[in-house]
């Protein structure tokens, strides 16, 4: 059983990782320390958004609307840490 936890526990720090990384290239693409036309960071982008999509959408069809910004990334990261407690 504590194989099983840990595992869940696992893949929760990679999502967070994840969830983290997505936030961090959001923020310097919009200030365009990024470009987004390089390959190499439209792949890592494209990648991430895909990954995090089915995540983020129920999350932003239940918030409303906050004028531009998204806070689906932090409801996200919260639900993880209740996740992680409720496991642990």
């Amino acid at each position: 059983m504590t194989d099983i936890i840990e595992i869940l526990l696992l893949i929760i720090s990679v999502l967070r990782t994840f969830i983290i990384a997505h936030f961090i290239m959001s923020w310097l693409i919009q200030f365009e320390v990024l470009n987004i036309r390089q390959s190499f960071v439209s792949q890592i982008w494209y990648g991430l958004s895909r990954l995090l999509e089915p995540i983020y959408g129920p999350i932003r069809r239940v918030m409303p609307q906050m004028g531009g910004i998204d806070l689906a990334p932090l409801v996200a990261l919260l639900g993880l840490q209740v996740i992680t407690i409720l496991i642990t």
